[in-house]
């Protein structure tokens, strides 16, 4: 219910699709688990049903059979107690699996979340730097023109001082 929860409140579909895949595996592996939990449980309780039928049926006959048909029950009963033991095991581990790969999946997600700052950070770091740049552009060219109007401004003047200085008749 928790890695539902969790998969629920992803903002990435992927990501949200993935755990939600993952929470439909483990709720069949669950099911399937219980399912032979139920029909071990079951196999046993007719066997036992069973036997105790022939007992009765047997009537008095002999204690040795009672003596063994027992023990194979007894031998039977610690069979299915540790399959079952085996099956709690395995619930165990996917559960155990299961926790993992949610931490897993909540540091990518803290992993993203900080590159997706950082990309948010650089990104106005970038947009500030394209307007400098622009405004520098701008003075550039404002400087070169100035640059060019002093210096026609100043070729005319020497011009003119020469014009005079030379040709005072012109």
């Amino acid at each position: 219910k928790e890695l539902e929860q969790m998969a629920k409140e992803q903002d990435k579909e992927s990501e949200k699709q993935a755990l939600l895949r993952e929470v439909e595996s483990h709720k069949k592996q669950m099911l399937s688990n219980q399912a032979a939990w139920r029909k071990a449980n079951l196999a046993c309780k007719i066997a036992i049903d069973n036997s105790e039928k022939d007992q009765l049926l047997q009537g008095r006959d002999s204690l040795r059979q009672r003596k063994t048909t027992k023990e194979s029950l007894a031998e039977s009963a610690s069979n299915i107690t540790e399959s079952l033991m085996g099956i709690s095991r395995m619930m165990s581990q996917q559960v155990q699996q299961s926790e993992e790969t949610v931490q897993t999946l909540a540091n990518s997600s803290r992993t993203i979340l900080e590159a997706n700052e950082e990309f948010k950070s650089m990104s106005g770091t970038i947009q500030l730097g394209r307007k400098l740049i622009t405004k520098y552009n701008r003075r550039e060219l404002t400087d070169k023109l100035l640059i060019f109007l002093a210096l026609a401004l100043f070729l005319a003047t020497v011009l003119y001082i020469l014009k005079k200085r030379l040709f005072p008749f012109l």
